[in-house]
Formats: C-alpha cells, structure tokens, sequence
C-alpha cells in the first residue's frame, strides 16, 4: 500500500495521539475519526415517535441482553 507524508503542528499530533489506541496506527485513528458520526451531525433526523419507539427498542434490546447473562 501507499502512503502519503502529512505535515501536522504540535497540537494536532498532540490531539490525534491522545485518539490513538494500543495497537492502532495513526491512519487507523484518523480512518476510525472520519468515519465516527456525532449526534449533532444527525440532531433532529427522527421524528419524536421515531426516537420514542427507537429508544424503546433499545430499551428492549438491553433488557433481553441482561437477561441472557443471568
């Protein structure tokens, strides 16, 4: 594979270092990075029955999980 030479300043090696994982590269740490979702990026996407029944949903699923392990 490839790769390319990115020039960072102080701070952000410092900030994409403290992302970093045990075993992860810092291609893995900024592949993981770009693709995580933050819930500001999808605020207001449901409806409020949606993120009702979601959350139910969620719910239910938790609640199956616990009982499994007991």
């Amino acid at each position: 594979m490839t790769t390319k030479t990115v020039s960072l300043d102080e701070e952000a090696y410092r900030l994409l270092k403290a992302h970093k994982r045990e075993g992860e590269s810092f291609s893995d740490v900024v592949k993981r990075i770009v693709d995580e979702q933050s819930w500001t990026e999808v605020a207001g996407v449901l409806s409020k029955s949606e993120a009702r029944e979601l959350e139910s949903l969620v719910r239910a699923g938790r609640d199956g999980s616990t009982e499994r392990r007991n």
